[in-house]
């Protein structure tokens, strides 16, 4: 090795070493430092990291799938009977900053004064009197660990024993100029970045709950966000999941205009299935990546694994290790100031990639109703949908039966606290309503109802009321 070789070889022995003290410091498992070194080799390494480029993958037909209708009346009665040995996880560890959210999301009222987490208790039957609750278990981060205790306490699930936490593990961040660990004495949770849901299965088995569940008789779990209410576990697809023997299922639906940045399924060459996140897309690729004639399925994060074949293939060959992603972000990620950081993220859906026999399942879009902006917030608070028997959030089957939309101006209605005073009555009726625009700040009152395709424009530099039980049609401008 010429002397070239020899610093670059001592530089990355330094920087190695560098992030394994401080993760060592930190309490990390041996093999979550492991992982997170090979990421950094990667890194290092490679200057395209992460990047799955559009002539590396193929365009999913629709032989490539499965649909709804593969499902047989007897996968309904199998996966009845397969109830107490499945469980439900929910990824629990955002705080919904991008809503201006210092607290766990989940804890946040969705519907009928009810938050996420209330209405995933009663989706698992705890707390509700079911006859045979499903075991839930939140995988929670460390800004949401003690949030989602506090809560279920109030609402007097602490003692349930049904209800199972692990807590996703932690990643440093890295500064990108130097390529070593970020330092921030005042704020030392600055330094550490949660490693996207993609840690599932690293967290999973280093927390022990992985051992856990198999050591109760739990093998099948059905993972979903806990913003989506739309995601129950369902036993037709859960006899489905098992029927075909899948160590990993992906629930997929078709993409839409709104969906166009969101991660989407194709295959390589050899037929594998991988998820390409946006995050993973060259610049160049961005115009076919975000072609929905072409990529039609997106993934839902609804995901069905096999727990014991993910205990066998960690046994064989270590934690899985997922396609990587790489978030530049600045250290304080609301001081634009603060030095730039990399943090290196996965997504629990790109295991498709990794599980040979993985499969994917076309489903209708009431599976999937994820609430990311105060948009989302207003139509699932809306009578566009309703709560079914199983609490599974439904749209409304007396409303409009199309696709509503809803654009708020983020100036106005971007931040939960500035949605709320805005709405102090609660939603509109926009059962019979196709679309929702809104440019400029109004309030609402009581029992406002929205009818066809509704833009509300205000121009006249103060706020507008809009009173009680008015019906809203077509473009009214306030101006002056």
């Amino acid at each position: 090795m010429d002397k070239t070789g020899q610093k670059a070889a001592q530089a990355r022995s330094k920087q190695q070493e560098a992030f394994r003290e401080k993760m060592q410091q930190a309490n990390l498992s041996a093999e979550v430092i492991a992982l997170f070194c090979s990421y950094l080799d990667q890194l290092a390494s490679s200057q395209d990291v992460g990047f799955i480029s559009e002539n590396e993958i193929q365009a999913l037909q629709d032989e490539d799938i499965s649909h709804l209708h593969d499902i047989l009346e007897d996968d309904v009665q199998v996966g009845g009977s397969l109830m107490d040995r499945s469980v439900l996880v929910k990824l629990n560890g955002g705080l919904g900053t991008s809503m201006g959210m210092p607290f766990a999301k989940s804890l946040l009222k969705v519907k009928s004064d009810k938050a996420f987490l209330d209405v995933i208790v009663q989706q698992a039957g705890l707390c509700a009197g079911r006859l045979s609750p499903l075991s839930l278990v939140l995988m929670n981060s460390f800004n949401t660990q003690q949030d989602t205790r506090s809560y279920l306490e109030k609402i007097g699930c602490a003692s349930e024993s049904n209800i199972l936490f692990f807590e996703q593990n932690l990643y440093p961040k890295i500064l990108q100029d130097s390529m070593m660990p970020a330092n921030c004495p005042e704020s030392p949770e600055l330094e550490w970045n949660p490693p996207g849901h993609g840690d599932f299965f690293a967290a999973l088995h280093t927390s022990g709950m992985l051992r856990k569940l198999l050591d109760q008789g739990k093998q099948y779990a059905f993972i979903s966000n806990a913003d989506n209410l739309g995601a129950v576990l369902d036993p037709g697809l859960l006899g489905y999941f098992v029927r075909r023997g899948f160590p990993f299922l992906m629930e997929v639906a078709w993409r839409g205009t709104s969906d166009k940045k969101g991660g989407h399924i194709a295959k390589r060459d050899n037929g594998q299935l991988i998820l390409r996140e946006v995050a993973q897309c060259p610049e160049d690729d961005l115009p076919a990546f975000q072609d929905i004639s072409t990529h039609c399925y997106f993934n839902t994060n609804n995901i069905w694994v096999d727990l014991a074949a993910l205990q066998k293939r960690i046994d064989q060959d270590g934690l899985p290790r997922l396609p990587l992603i790489v978030n530049p972000k600045t250290l304080n990620p609301r001081d634009p100031q603060t030095p730039k950081v990399y943090q290196l993220e996965t997504a629990i859906g790109a295991a498709i990639g990794i599980f040979e026999n993985s499969g994917a399942i076309l489903v209708n879009r009431d599976r999937f109703l994820p609430v990311k902006k105060t948009d989302d917030l207003l139509l699932v608070r809306s009578d566009c949908y309703v709560f079914g028997s199983d609490f599974q959030l439904k749209p409304n089957p007396s409303g409009n039966q199309e696709a509503i939309t809803v654009d708020l101006d983020e100036q106005y209605y971007k931040l939960v606290d500035d949605f709320e005073a805005r709405f102090p009555m609660g939603p509109p009726s926009l059962a019979a309503c196709r679309s929702l625009t809104i440019r400029g700040d109004f309030r609402f009152g009581a029992d406002v109802i929205c009818k066809g395709e509704v833009r509300l424009e205000n121009r006249s530099g103060h706020q507008v009321q809009i009173q009680d039980n008015e019906v809203l049609t077509g473009h009214v401008l306030f101006e002056g």
